[in-house]
């Protein structure tokens, strides 16, 4: 019995050197392709890999959180609510449908969207000079809708609009029972007056104007616009063929409201579209298509997504120093509720 079992200290063999835990990723190679791509591009280091234990799904969540920094993420979580996904599966016809040739895509979606009162900024700006308010306004206006949806006069004259269609078609013409928004008279004077008939050279004398007084009272609001405005400029694509191909219900969700007072006429039409807008299925925010084994891809979604976040990050410092200033002018803001798809 000796011979045939020497004496062994340990009845059972040592687990010291063992995983204790084993974790599998479906379609892992394209996983671990996205976290050597994002390495390559400096995002995430091998001091990372070895915080995150070896996961990748882990070292890529941190990755990102890394690139788009603290500050940024604490801002953009107190005005408004985004969701970034990188996959390799897409939505086409309501079914997820597998990219092909190891393709993958970033998205960005809007299920909140945050809130900007132009008003008040609007009238300090005509009170410094006439023209100045609308060519703010419109400037922003105009550099936003490059990049994001927003949901602003425009949108709820669309809405009075289709109201009166639909109650003209349903009382033959008689609309004196019917009780409609007005929006347009419910615009700031400076608004309405550049609304319809933007004379010829308008841009011109507004970017003149905004030149004009950068250094003035309100400097630091027309320095971020003209940041934001930069921004707006750079010559990147995103993929939309997918997006037309995914027959969704519906644009993108708008990731700005921009009334002019808490409860006006536009307010009211948002609170109203607002309560069918997650009915049906809504194009991204934002998406990229690469392939993470070609690097001039992957920079080219990087540029992009850094392009939105930047952008929003100008964006909504412009709306919390807007805010400050109006409660420290004005007093503080009316309670504005918890409607649909407003985060703020």
């Amino acid at each position: 019995m000796t011979t045939l079992a020497p004496a062994f200290e340990q009845s059972l063999p040592s687990l010291d050197r063992v995983p204790a835990r084993y974790s599998h990723e479906f379609h892992a190679e394209l996983l671990f392709e996205l976290c050597a791509a994002m390495a390559r591009e400096g995002l995430g280091t091998p001091e990372t890999w070895q915080k995150c234990d070896g996961n990748a799904v882990a070292f890529a969540e941190s990755a990102i959180r890394a690139g788009i920094g603290e500050e940024r993420s604490d801002l953009l979580r107190r005005n408004v609510d985004y969701h970034l996904l990188v996959s390799d599966f897409t939505e086409r016809d309501g079914y997820d449908v597998r990219l092909d040739d190891g393709r993958l895509i970033v998205i960005i979606e809007c299920s909140g969207a945050g809130y900007l009162k132009i008003g008040p900024a609007v009238e300090a700006l005509e009170k410094e000079h006439d023209g100045l308010g609308a060519a703010f306004y419109w400037t922003l206006t105009y550099a936003l809708y490059r990049v994001m949806r927003l949901y602003n006069h425009d949108d709820a004259l669309r809405y009075e609009e289709g109201m009166r269609e639909m109650a003209e078609q349903e009382t033959d013409g008689s609309l004196d029972q019917y009780e409609f928004p007005e929006v347009e008279k419910a615009l700031p004077e400076s608004i309405r007056n550049t609304l319809r008939h933007r004379r010829k050279g308008w841009s011109l004398r507004a970017r003149r104007l905004l030149l004009r007084h950068k250094r003035g009272k309100y400097s630091s609001w027309i320095d971020r616009l003209r940041r934001i405005q930069r921004l707006s400029r750079l010559p990147l694509r995103q993929s939309r063929q997918l997006e037309h191909e995914g027959n969704y219900d519906s644009p993108p969700l708008p990731a700005l409201f921009v009334p002019f007072q808490d409860h006006d006429a536009i307010t009211a039409c948002f609170d109203e579209e607002g309560q069918y807008m997650l009915e049906g299925s809504s194009e991204p925010t934002l998406s990229v298509v690469f392939s993470p084994h070609k690097p001039e891809e992957v920079r080219n979604a990087l540029r992009i997504v850094w392009r939105f976040v930047a952008l929003n990050d100008e964006l909504f410092q412009l709306v919390e120093e807007l805010e400050g200033w109006e409660i420290r002018n004005e007093g503080p803001c009316l309670d504005r509720g918890e409607p649909s798809l407003r985060t703020a």
